[in-house]
């Protein structure tokens, strides 16, 4: 992974090097924006509550499971430390929602909720359903919602394998989704191109730790050369996709 991580610093571009209009709007005035939103600090507040939380909680993971430790009883502290997405990705995720007023979301992968959170945050006519395998873990996701006051996040319980198609069985479409549920090929692959029956010209995909593995790596190359991908875009932390038909397909990997 440092090897991939050195790869991508000689790779990234600025907007300098950008020639395409809206990769560019995307560079200058999502991507590089760093104004700071009032409805940041009441969820970096509680991340700091859970990186100090001793309870235990029992994991039942579906996914590749953690690297650092995958024992089935963890602490919240733990979780928090290990698996939170850093506050600089979750509110990177809040402007993409926020610029392209994006209003259905999903979130597959829930953990505890911080990122889940920042999206609810965007607007309260949101509609965010995030799914979760581990009931434990769903709990105190709740628990956080609540203490937010987010009344537009659904948490979807259960097995992704099933709980992902039933729900888009009764999802008219999908503007916005990301991907952190299953570090393996095969699940992000099929998860990916179920969400894409729900998807349309101006919805975003992004998806966690693309260097996480040999399989996550696969996974992306798929992805970005997938017919249905016009524009891909490579942070290194999340990759990130768009199905603007009149965009010429491209690929780019940005400074973060």
């Amino acid at each position: 992974m440092i090897l991939d991580y050195i790869k991508y610093l000689l790779k990234a571009k600025d907007e300098h090097s950008l020639h395409s209009p809206f990769v560019f709007e995307f560079y200058a005035k999502v991507l590089k924006d760093k104004t700071h939103s009032a409805e940041y600090d009441a969820i970096e507040f509680l991340r700091k509550k859970l990186l100090r939380d001793k309870r235990f909680v029992n994991i039942m993971d579906f996914g590749a499971g953690a690297k650092t430790n995958n024992s089935i009883k963890r602490t919240i502290e733990d979780i928090a430390k290990k698996s939170l997405k850093k506050p600089s990705l979750a509110q990177l995720f809040y402007r993409i929602i926020k610029f392209y007023e994006y209003k259905n979301i999903l979130d597959l992968g829930t953990s505890l909720g911080l990122t889940t959170a920042y999206f609810g945050k965007v607007d309260k006519n949101i509609e965010v359903k995030s799914f979760e395998g581990c009931a434990e873990t769903a709990i105190i996701a709740q628990e956080n919602f609540d203490k937010l006051a987010l009344k537009n996040i659904e948490i979807v319980v259960g097995n992704i394998d099933k709980t992902l198609a039933e729900k888009l069985q009764k999802t008219e479409k999908i503007d916005f989704v990301f991907f952190d549920a299953n570090h393996r090929y095969e699940p992000t692959i099929r998860y990916f191109e179920q969400c894409l029956s729900k998807a349309h010209d101006e919805s975003c995909f992004v998806f966690d730790d693309i260097y996480w593995s040999e399989e996550m790596r696969q996974a992306w190359q798929t992805i970005q050369n997938h017919e249905s991908v016009t524009v891909s875009i490579d942070l290194f932390w999340v990759g990130i996709v768009f199905f603007r038909k009149k965009q010429p397909k491209q690929h780019f990997v940005l400074k973060f």
